[in-house]
């Protein structure tokens, strides 16, 4: 089975404060993942695991690029659908669990914040099945600092490639950006799914 990159429609490309071209960009990278792991997984099917080492091997380097390029195209994919020109309002059950773990939206948003300057890629609030809430979940490399019965809610990317265009070095102006383009909604309907 073939992956397809999706499609994010229009809106996509309206942000506020994240420019066209830096989605257009980004964009391009997603199809790479896409492509990337259609292709690992083809090698893989006709590899016979011949040569597998720890140190080194063909089979270990496949199967390295292939956690690479899925964790890409899955965290691109969770990341575009919930932008959306300036957002929508955080309500109903998530608004409810946010304040339950970490006591207030605005110490949620702090905490966002904190995560987003301290990892090295990515970002993701998730709901942990284990503790029965919500945490904001860090990785320096997309498939890095995984954790069992993690399921990802919303996604912000925070390597340089989602910023740099429009704002250099100053990752805190991405960072508002990008939650002021959340689509709440759609992380809320992410979150209702991930308690099933």
């Amino acid at each position: 089975m073939a992956f397809t990159a999706k499609d994010f429609g229009p809106k996509i490309l309206e942000l506020e404060g994240i420019s066209k071209r830096t989605v257009e960009e980004h964009l391009k990278l997603y199809n790479g993942y896409v492509n990337k792991t259609n292709e690992v997984l083809e090698k893989l099917a006709a590899h016979d695991g011949t040569g597998a080492n720890q140190v080194y091997s063909e089979i270990r380097g496949l199967k390295v690029d292939l956690s690479f390029a899925i964790a890409g195209m899955q965290n691109h994919e969770i990341y575009f659908s919930h932008l959306w020109p300036n957002g929508t309002a955080l309500a109903g059950d998530l608004k409810k669990q946010i304040e339950k773990d970490f006591g207030s939206v605005d110490k949620y948003i702090a905490d966002l914040k904190a995560s987003g300057m301290a990892a090295r890629g990515w970002v993701w609030l998730v709901w942990w099945e284990d503790g029965k809430r919500l945490i904001n979940w860090i990785g320096d490399a997309q498939n890095s600092y995984l954790g069992w019965n993690m399921k990802p809610i919303m996604a912000m990317d925070v390597y340089e490639h989602a910023y740099f265009i429009d704002f250099g070095a100053a990752r805190p102006g991405y960072i508002d950006a990008f939650i002021k383009n959340l689509c709440w909604e759609t992380v809320a309907k992410n979150y209702d799914a991930a308690r099933r």
